[in-house]
């Protein structure tokens, strides 16, 4: 009787007979197409696609080459700012790397060496110790190590290179138009929809427009790195100027600072620690477009990877995968040191520049040491090849021990959840008729977010069909779904454990800081010599990098439960199991909600990345435009991915904002 009066209540109604109308439509799909004679019913016509791809090109081709504006064109317009990107890149390329020099080809005469690989590695400590502490120093000048004993230091100098310039362009693009959303409400208004496209877009879509303005080279990598890792800066900017208290707003008022004082001294320094934040949200974005880049030319550590994910090279690309892990970490945890620096840790005023600067004064010393040295010793200049070591032999032979000892375990593995749970959540999807698709998107939308809502996510779903992708579309929300399903059932029980045990926050905090660490592109690499390509080894790809946000959500829901409701459960006699299931599971769920969002966010854009493993969803597509340098198939896939992203967001963003109302949450 209890389940009944459960299952008829309004809501849940709804909620069954959409699903079970929507699962009967998808299992007689093929019988409704016989029965009707409309293939029309399964896939959208041809003759009804709207020729967008074709008009984006088309445009595309128009700017590059005819347009012009004023007294220049758009081709002198995108040199202009190829050189002024390019100017910078190569002068700190030339003092990683290559050294600065005069003339061209045989003619060149090197006037300046490159910074020696001890120098950078002592600039690098002195950073660290400067920011922090000798631990800290002490993993950053081991981790710069690793690259020149493992033979990968050049490679490594090349990312650091695209790094140096796109951090700060970033920083100073997300800052400026952070600003400007803080002074103005009616701008930050029409800048969040734009951010939001930009944060769902897929990371392999920015590549494909930028591809055909820019051409292949590290400037288009750059450019797409920047605009890539803007957002959040600029989220973070808005917010942090957002929330200076307004005493300290008062106080400069009545200080009689002007509006540039009030902003660069005020404002600013107060926000300071917040916006290091975003700083470091900005570096780790930029690390890991740099090397999703090197596809476009910006060479490093991930055309390494690329290299050997094409060749199946196992020990090649563990080496380059390895050598990007250590470099995230080291730059990791040096942005963060920088982004819990106080004011107090600063230098005092009053003392000589040396005295204020002892950092800075010996690391230029060792500088100009090192490189009178390096003159007469070149091993001190360059790292000897003859002294590198390398792994790609105890890999290769690892990975294949574990292929033939434990082949049968893994393809059983795979074989149950393909024929279990992925193979029978596909058919459910991809046989949902299209038609009703974008009715059955528009109802639950509306019945959640109301009917704005549900107008615009119906529309979203029309557009998917409207340019043929409905099925691709369809196979993508397959994959993302079976993917956080697993993501969410391993991360939020992990999440809870963590939430009320200090020692298990400590261990599972590690794992996840590690998880987040690593660039999207290293999960590939284990995965295909374990897996092969398919969708499974996505999934599991997938799951990794999608994984920290649902443990991190869950822990800090079940933390923040207030003391006095657990109290009231302790007086009443709750068992501990009662206490979780009773208590603090329902006063969570708005952080587990938006745990959930930030999974399927992160889930869809490693789909993406995810068609180099034989995928066949839109990120095929996206890859598909960009090896061919489709401008139009390649932006109409990308806003597909997107529009998918923001209907989830806004659905489970409205259910978070109903289930805090209903707690009595703010």
């Amino acid at each position: 009787m209890r389940i009944w009066r459960y299952i008829t209540q309004p809501a849940k109604l709804f909620w069954l007979g959409l699903f079970f109308i929507t699962w009967g439509l998808s299992a007689n799909s093929f019988g409704l197409y016989k029965a009707f004679d409309a293939r029309w019913i399964i896939r959208y016509p041809k003759k009804w696609e709207m020729p967008l791809a074709d008009t984006i090109s088309n445009a595309m081709k128009w700017l590059v080459e005819d347009a012009t504006f004023g007294l220049f064109t758009f081709r002198e317009f995108t040199r202009f700012i190829s050189a002024l990107i390019e100017w910078p890149y190569q002068v700190v390329r030339s003092g990683l790397i290559e050294g600065f020099s005069t003339g061209q080809g045989q003619q060149a005469v090197e006037v300046v060496p490159a910074l020696s690989w001890i120098a950078i590695i002592v600039i690098m400590v002195a950073l660290a110790r400067y920011a922090k502490d000798w631990p800290l120093a002490i993993l950053v000048g081991l981790c710069f190590f690793y690259l020149a004993v493992f033979g990968q230091w050049e490679s490594a100098m090349i990312t650091l290179a695209s790094i140096v310039i796109a951090v700060p362009l970033g920083v100073a693009g997300g800052l400026t138009l952070g600003i400007l959303a803080y002074r103005s409400v009616l701008f930050e208004r029409m800048l969040r929809p734009v951010l939001d496209l930009m944060q769902t877009v897929p990371v392999f879509a920015y590549l494909v427009p930028i591809l055909f303005l820019f051409g292949f080279g590290p400037v288009s990598a750059l450019v797409a790195t920047m605009i890539y890792a803007m957002p959040p800066m600029v989220r973070v900017s808005t917010v942090a100027l957002q929330s200076v208290p307004p005493e300290v707003v008062e106080a400069g008022t009545m200080a009689g600072c002007t509006r540039h004082q009030m902003l660069w001294k005020v404002l600013i320094p107060t926000a300071m620690p917040t916006l290091m934040v975003g700083v470091n949200q900005v570096i780790m974005l930029s690390l890991n477009m740099v090397i999703i880049a090197s596809m476009i030319g910006a060479g490093g550590l991930g055309f390494d990877v690329l290299t050997a994910l094409r060749r199946l090279d196992i020990g090649g690309g563990i080496e380059a995968g390895m050598a990007i892990v250590v470099m995230a970490i080291a730059l990791d945890r040096l942005s963060q040191a920088f982004a819990n620096k106080t004011q107090d840790d600063l230098p005092q005023a009053g003392l000589s520049f040396v005295r204020r600067h002892p950092w800075m004064m010996t690391v230029a010393m060792v500088i100009i040491g090192l490189w009178l040295v390096g003159r007469m010793i070149p091993a001190v200049q360059s790292y000897p090849e003859t002294a590198t070591l390398t792994t790609s032999v105890f890999w290769e032979t690892g990975m294949k021990w574990v292929n033939i000892n434990f082949f049968d375990t893994f393809e059983a593995i795979k074989t149950f959840f393909l024929t279990y749970l992925m193979l029978p959540v596909k058919r459910f999807f991809v046989g949902i008729p299209w038609a009703w698709g974008i009715i059955a998107i528009g109802l639950a939308a509306g019945r959640v977010g109301g009917w704005k809502l549900g107008l615009m996510a119906a529309f979203m779903a029309l557009f998917i069909a409207s340019n043929g992708l409905w099925a691709k579309a369809m196979i993508t929300i397959y994959l993302c779904g079976v993917s956080v399903l697993i993501a969410s059932a391993i991360g939020i029980p992990l999440g809870i454990w963590a939430g009320q045990n200090a020692r298990a926050n400590t261990v599972v905090g590690a794992f996840i800081d590690t998880l987040q660490t690593l660039p999207s592109f290293v999960y590939l690499i284990p995965v295909i010599m374990l897996f092969r390509v398919g969708d499974f080894s996505a999934m599991i790809a997938v799951i990794l990098y999608a994984l920290a946000p649902a443990v991190r959500y869950a822990a800090h829901g079940i933390k923040e439960v207030p003391t006095q409701m657990i109290e009231a459960g302790k007086v009443s006699g709750c068992t501990s199991w009662q206490m979780l299931w009773r208590i603090k599971l329902p006063m969570a769920t708005p952080s587990l909600l938006l745990g959930l969002n930030q999974t399927i966010m992160l889930a869809l854009s490693m789909l993406v990345i995810t068609a180099l493993v034989g995928t066949r969803d839109l990120g095929q597509e996206v890859y598909i435009a960009l090896t061919k340098a489709s401008t139009g198939r390649g932006v109409i896939a990308g806003l597909s991915v997107a529009f998918i992203a923001i209907i989830a967001d806004r659905i489970i963003s409205a259910m978070a904002q109903a289930s805090r109302e209903r707690l009595g949450l703010k």
